[in-house]
């Protein structure tokens, strides 16, 4: 362990300007040194001493460096595809709106009680056992309103087309 501190010591300061000098970033060479010696305190007992220690910490942060740069490149590719997938999904909203709005338009020239029933239906979101009773009819009545009222603007809808 004695040893190790002393490694640390004796090589810190050129394993940071080593990693400063791939990263000019002051803070994540920082960070990458701390991984460094980390990761050689863990595999110590594997250096063969083919090379000089120092050689080898440069190595651990070399390969500590590819794989940051490689965090990166997914954060950024995360970062396009989230940003690609909102602007989808702010025009998609803009399409079923106008969508919206040309079914409101339609619904507006239906005749009473069909309009006030899909109204019912489609904004408050009611039962057709509820618009039923609302509307002072049975179940039975409100569905088949609905029903004829849908199949009217989907006749319209293939007319315009």
């Amino acid at each position: 362990m004695e040893e190790m501190v002393e490694i640390y010591r004796k090589y810190m300061p050129q394993v940071y300007k080593f990693l400063f000098s791939l990263c000019h970033d002051a803070h994540l060479s920082e960070e990458l040194t701390q991984e460094t010696f980390f990761q050689a305190l863990k595999s110590i007992d594997s250096f063969r001493g083919d090379c000089k220690i120092y050689v080898w910490l440069c190595s651990i942060a070399k390969h500590l460096w590819y794989k940051e740069l490689k965090k990166k490149d997914r954060e950024v590719v995360a970062e396009y595809v989230e940003e690609t997938t909102c602007q989808k999904i702010t025009e998609n909203s803009a399409i079923q709106k106008m969508e919206v709005i040309e079914l409101y338009k339609k619904l507006h020239l239906l005749e009473e009680p069909v309009r006030e029933v899909m109204y019912l239906r489609l904004n408050a979101d009611f039962t057709f056992k509820e618009i039923g009773e609302i509307m002072g009819k049975d179940e039975n009545w409100a569905r088949v309103t609905f029903y004829r009222g849908k199949q009217r603007i989907r006749k319209e809808s293939n007319h315009e087309m």
